[in-house]
């Protein structure tokens, strides 16, 4: 039974506004596994979906920082937001693939949830305010297999109320029969659990900027690269059948029979005589003895300018600005890593998915700070965080030329411009521009 149905059999709940199932669609495309693959017919996956949101997530947390200030209370969210910069790059990208993820904390640190393991089950507004998670442990000492739903939604009353039921079975696949909390590896979680004074979910959700085209009522995002499947197995076709001409492109020589034995050794030419690799012998017929090279012409050329025609058709669907995703046979693949400031369309998505990640980090402090509420884990307080993000238009020599503009212009001491561009620590920074001076 999938967790739509088991939470309605719990709880009474059914999905609220929870997409036309392109998120897992996607998320297999994002996984290599399209359904376009097929061994019968040599066509095999490049799995741009994942160089797409891969791109995305590596421009919206490029130099990401986040400061929260404020009291002891402030010094605890800092500490949790510090240990997540290393997953902050792969959450976006998983975001990128499913359309939308959950990040909710645990009292331990913070999960990562996936559509396939959670339900919207309340909105209001386009915001979701209830949800049914779905989690499972496995216990190797007694062989048996744990399930836990946790429903999270405020009461008509405006109290927030979270629900845990747990259930164990004997296999991966069984649905397992009810079981107290305290005999699961959730022990010491209450089974059930309300608070006061709550104005947002103890979850936040982070959503792709796209809506869904297939079910307006959802609240989900859509995967950055939904928009561009036909492209995206057009392009998968156009590389096999590139791939395909390359290995069928070997240079193959017909020989007449009369010139090798069977085994193909020549004939009366000395042991030293080598074959071409790849020879064939053919039944000779006419009066003379005869030698044929076969060698494939390659259409590279053609193959390729349709390949980048689909890349730059891909790019611009998923938000791109147009000749973004190039392949050079010179230099490989390549990005545009410094984007110009004329190419508005890929800042502008970079900047819709950074409003997006900012939105549900703040969901993600505010849900962290009511469960250190409810936990005790650090002293009470209040806190105010601020965001701030590398430029995607930088462009370091062009920097460095304004910098040193600002020196040779008097307005900034040459040492600081040692420091912030050459390397150097502050004190040999200004030993070296004194000595510069004199």
């Amino acid at each position: 039974m999938d967790l739509a149905a088991r939470a309605k059999e719990q709880f009474g709940v059914t999905a609220a506004g929870g997409g036309d199932g392109t998120a897992a669609r996607c998320a297999e495309i994002y996984r290599g596994r399209p359904p376009w693959v097929s061994g019968e017919d040599g066509i095999k996956t490049v799995n741009f979906a994942r160089t797409i949101s891969a791109e995305v997530a590596r421009l919206a947390t490029l130099a990401a920082k986040v400061t929260v200030s404020g009291g002891e209370r402030a010094a605890f969210l800092q500490e949790q937001i510090d240990g997540l910069y290393f997953r902050l790059r792969h959450w976006v990208e998983y975001a990128c693939a499913w359309g939308t993820v959950i990040l909710k904390p645990s009292g331990e640190g913070v999960d990562l949830v996936t559509p396939e393991r959670f339900v919207i089950t309340g909105q209001r507004d386009g915001t979701v305010t209830g949800a049914v998670f779905g989690s499972g442990a496995y216990d190797g000492a007694r062989e048996r297999y744990y399930t836990r739903l946790e429903y999270h939604r405020f009461l008509p009353d405006g109290r927030y109320a979270v629900s845990n039921r747990c259930f164990v079975g004997v296999t991966a696949a069984d649905r397992g029969k009810p079981v107290p909390m305290e005999a699961t590896p959730w022990a010491g979680v209450a089974a059930d659990m309300t608070a006061e004074g709550l104005e947002r979910p103890l979850f936040s959700v982070l959503r792709m900027p796209g809506a869904d085209s297939g079910d307006p009522a959802s609240v989900m995002g859509q995967p950055v690269f939904a928009g561009a499947l036909q492209e995206l197995e057009d392009l998968d076709t156009a590389y096999s059948r590139n791939a395909e001409e390359i290995f069928d492109s070997r240079r193959i020589s017909l020989i007449d029979d009369r010139l090798t034995d069977q085994a193909g050794a020549p004939l009366g030419r000395g042991e030293s005589v080598k074959l071409p690799r790849f020879a064939r012998r053919v039944f000779g017929v006419g009066a003379e003895e005869f030698y044929q090279a076969i060698d494939p012409a390659l259409h590279t050329e053609q193959r390729l300018a349709g390949i980048n025609a689909l890349l730059s058709q891909i790019g611009f669907k998923c938000g791109f600005s147009n000749g973004y995703f190039v392949f050079n046979e010179r230099s490989g693949m390549m990005t545009a890593t410094q984007v110009e400031a004329d190419d508005r369309r890929t800042v502008q998505l970079v900047k819709d998915v950074r409003d997006r990640l900012e939105d549900a980090l703040d969901g993600l402090l505010y849900a962290l700070d009511k469960t250190a509420d409810a936990m005790g884990l650090a002293p009470a307080g209040a806190y105010s965080a601020v965001y701030d993000f590398g430029d995607v238009t930088y462009n370091r020599e062009e920097d460095r030329a304004r910098w040193y503009g600002y020196v040779a212009d008097g307005r900034l001491p040459f040492w600081y411009y040692l420091v912030k561009f050459e390397g150097f620590g502050p004190e040999e920074a200004k030993a070296l521009a004194g000595e510069a001076a004199i």
